[in-house]
């Protein structure tokens, strides 16, 4: 029987599962739909699917460098509860995973997730096979690989929820590691002012006056209190501005400049950030260890 997008689009809207998942399951039963359902049932997929609306905000972060440390990859899989990621299966996905991801480097999580496994099985039936075995929602989030020709890689993780990629021209590994773990710690926007976004120096900036003006004191003086604010707001979100956490007396910018180094590059990935329900603010957990 010919499998018709039509087809297709009905299993898919009766189980929720992926398209080529239904195109599979109708392609094996000759296009019976009530069979195709029960073998989606049987593998799970239909099942994994129905599980995928859940908000999935807990999970684990993987680092992984080559034995050259010329390149490294950072992954980040998400389940709905810390209890399902102090489990071996779970943690067994990841490591998986991690090691996929850095014997394919890839450039983006779409590219990941078109991999397949040593075992044949793609990313997608590896994700409902944990699924299944875990009873809770798992996204595959995010990847991002990185690579060096002449630089120095770090990498520094504060547990299993923060994860850190620096990349140094110059400097050393010991130097590379204490900067990404200052950037776990204090989550900048970025290296330097100059890649501060127009945008959102002039937001700042609004609002700087804003209360400024509030306060009842006049142009020229809120001026030079703009100006002050200013500066100290770049400080705060730029890695080369901020106080080093190890030694809050020199930036971060003068603690490279003094180890002749310069970062040219980094990432930063925590569990759970940008997706509704996190609350929780780790990097300050990251800093109290720190200085504690």
């Amino acid at each position: 029987m010919a499998i018709t997008a039509a087809l297709v689009k009905e299993l898919r809207e009766r189980t929720g599962a992926g398209m080529m998942d239904c195109k599979k399951a109708l392609t094996e039963t000759d296009g019976d739909m009530e069979a195709a359902i029960d073998l989606m049932r049987t593998s799970g997929a239909a099942k994994a699917a129905k599980k995928a609306g859940r908000v999935a905000a807990e999970g684990l972060v993987k680092v992984n460098i080559s034995d050259d440390n010329k390149t490294a990859t950072i992954l980040e899989v998400n389940s709905e509860t810390d209890f399902v990621t102090k489990g071996d299966a779970f943690i067994d996905f990841v490591d998986t995973l991690g090691a996929l991801a850095l014997k394919t480097t890839p450039s983006n999580i779409e590219e990941f997730l078109t991999q397949t496994l040593d075992n044949g099985d793609s990313l997608e039936k590896a994700r409902e096979d944990i699924v299944a075995k875990v009873g809770e929602n798992v996204a595959i989030r995010r990847v991002q690989t990185v690579t060096v020709d002449n630089g120095i890689i770090g990498a520094y993780k504060h547990g299993e929820r923060i994860a850190v990629l620096t990349v140094l021209e110059g400097g050393d590994e010991t130097l590379a590691k204490d900067i990404a773990m200052h950037i776990a710690a204090t989550k900048p926007e970025c290296i330097t002012e100059g890649e501060l976004s127009a945008d959102l120096l002039e937001r700042e900036k609004a609002i700087f006056v804003e209360q400024a003006r509030e306060s009842g004191k006049p142009d020229n003086i809120i001026e030079k209190m703009i100006v002050g604010r200013m500066k100290k707001f770049v400080n705060e979100v730029t890695l080369y501005g901020q106080a080093f956490v190890k030694d809050p007396d020199t930036t971060v910018g003068n603690l490279a400049k003094s180890n002749n180094a310069e970062v040219k590059s980094f990432v930063r990935f925590e569990v759970g950030e940008g997706i509704e329900k996190k609350e929780e603010n780790f990097a300050d957990e990251v800093m109290a260890q720190i200085q504690g």
